[in-house]
């Protein structure tokens, strides 16, 4: 859950989540609307999705016991089986995380720019020969506690650091410049247009098709372009970011046209059994705000 997502926010949905599911075999058992549903505001859906895979997995072969064990889960990558191989097996594996390489960076001084895969590579070498063998799990959550809470990206606290004495950047006032990263694609506006239609307290819904890799199966509400000409007030305004997408979102509320596209109606209690793409669940709510 906290990949791509701040703890803050995840905070809450990891509670429900194991509250709903408590151990593998009840996740590997549910049926994947549900895991959906209870993961629906995450976003990255494909990470439930490979969780649940994972814990079906789990279910029929058992609990992995080495790293390349781990590695061979569904959605887990080289990081991830490290962090548990390390945490939970005790296996001597570093964890190489955005948190580990900025440390390294600046302990090495190294001014590499970091998305180039021969810098990753010579940066987990280097987090694997600093690893502390007889305690990698230890270590690997060290590494990376310093670089969430102290090697800060724009403001390092040196002063609070326990290995400041060592940091080679530091010596040479470089910190501050380290890691280097060129800089991401500039943000699109996205304009969208949705269509709120109600009917005896219910909401119009349409469902993503199967060949949607990422949302497959999620409701929301229709697009105004399904619709042809049709006309509806604005009845609330709100932007969402998914990567470098920025969509303005518009909701009209209108009356129900006689030709509707496929879809159906849910009354509010079913709309929180399934699962709802975060952009019409933060539009529901803006439309409910604004006491439409």
């Amino acid at each position: 859950m906290l990949q791509q997502t701040r703890v803050e926010a995840v905070i809450p949905y990891y509670r429900r989540f194991l509250e709903r599911f408590p151990d593998a075999h009840a996740l590997a058992a549910a049926p994947e609307p549900d895991v959906l549903t209870a993961w629906s505001g995450l976003g990255y859906y494909s990470r439930a999705r490979n969780l649940r895979r994972a814990a079906r997995q789990i279910a029929a072969e058992g609990f992995p016991a080495s790293f390349d064990a781990v590695l061979s889960l569904s959605g887990v990558g080289p990081y991830t089986a490290a962090a548990i191989a390390s945490i939970a097996l005790n296996l001597a594996h570093a964890a190489v995380d955005g948190n580990v390489i900025r440390v390294i960076s600046r302990l090495t001084n190294d001014a590499s720019e970091i998305m180039q895969s021969a810098t990753r590579q010579r940066f987990a070498e280097e987090a694997e020969r600093l690893l502390d063998r007889a305690r990698p799990g230890d270590f690997n959550q060290a590494m990376m506690e310093l670089g969430a809470t102290v090697c800060l990206p724009r403001v390092p606290l040196c002063g609070e650091c326990p290995v400041a004495s060592l940091c080679a950047a530091r010596a040479e006032g470089r910190e501050r410049m380290l890691p280097v990263k060129l800089k991401k694609n500039s943000t699109r506006d996205v304009p969208l247009e949705l269509v709120l239609l109600e009917q005896d307290e219910a909401v119009f819904l349409v469902q993503r098709d199967a060949g949607d890799r990422r949302l497959a199966g999620f409701w929301e509400l229709p697009e105004r372009a399904l619709f042809g000409g049709l006309r509806g007030a604005v009845v609330a305004e709100f932007s969402h970011q998914i990567v470098n997408d920025r969509f303005r979102i518009e909701v009209r509320k209108a009356r129900t046209p006689k030709q509707l596209p496929e879809g159906r109606w849910f009354a509010a209690g079913e709309r929180l059994r399934v699962p709802m793409t975060t952009i019409t669940r933060k539009a529901l709510d803006a439309v409910s705000a604004a006491g439409s």
